[in-house]
């Protein structure tokens, strides 16, 4: 099934042929000629296809939270902004870098297509770089033989079984949830060149690179930067407090 990137590129290629060929009959043929409606269609949204597709494949491109994985930082129902330039310009269904602009840095949340499965994309935090040994142990983080700190904030929402903590990640700081009854997940490893190891925030309730692996450099779609909408799943309604909030 074709998704939806590769069906924009098709509609504006299309239209974009038929627009070309417009301009080049309309010289050959009367002025108050009437155009079929197979060409004054895509000739009138091929600018606007068009401009949809350069902004959502090189620009930012929205994505909604399906899961709990990213809790506390992101909600299910959370509507977010992607940067797609960020870790450099790729070009649209190839997936092909053109341009190298950054790279990802300990901490960012990233978006990516899951490894196993490139046609579904997954958020998480970048945890391990190319090259660091990630150590994960009695549900505490070390990379390269360093601890990151950890502050325990209290309950998560009243629950005495989930402990909301701070997380600083470099120069990053975030919050976490623990659930103290999960079983622990020991890992030792090294990230290899041109991958990244990526965990989920809600750290015992997270599919991740604990379990799944490591993602590949060609995998990356973007750094997520905003919360431009937020839906409450349980209650109904909009989170209001939370659109506009920056994703750190």
């Amino acid at each position: 099934m074709l998704d939806f990137e590769t069906l924009l590129v098709i509609f504006t290629l299309f239209s974009g042929v038929i627009w070309f060929w417009d301009r080049l009959w309309r010289r050959r043929r009367a002025k108050d000629e009437k155009d079929p409606w197979y060409i004054d269609l895509p000739r009138s949204l091929f600018p606007v296809i068009l401009a949809v597709l350069v902004i959502r494949s090189f620009i930012v491109e929205p994505f909604r939270i399906p899961s709990g994985s990213m809790i506390p930082t992101l909600l299910p129902g959370d509507f977010i902004l992607v940067n797609k330039f960020a870790y450099g310009i790729r070009l649209p269904v190839a997936h092909n870098k053109v341009i190298s602009i950054g790279e990802p840095e300990r901490g960012d949340v990233v978006v990516f297509r899951y490894p196993k499965d490139p046609s579904q994309d997954y958020i998480k935090r970048v945890v391990g770089l190319p090259g660091d040994e990630i150590v994960y142990r009695d549900k505490r983080l070390y990379i390269n033989g360093e601890l990151m700190e950890q502050a325990a904030l209290g309950e998560y929402q009243g629950n005495p079984l989930v402990s909301l903590r701070r997380e600083a990640i470099g120069e990053v700081e975030h919050q976490l949830l623990v659930h103290e009854r999960a079983p622990g997940r020991r890992k030792r490893l090294r990230v290899p060149e041109d991958s990244y190891f990526m965990m989920g925030d809600n750290r015992d309730r997270s599919s991740d690179s604990r379990v799944w692996g490591f993602v590949p450099e060609e995998n990356l779609v973007g750094q997520a930067f905003l919360i431009w909408m937020s839906w409450d799943m349980k209650e109904g309604g909009l989170h209001w407090s939370r659109i506009g909030d920056t994703i750190e």
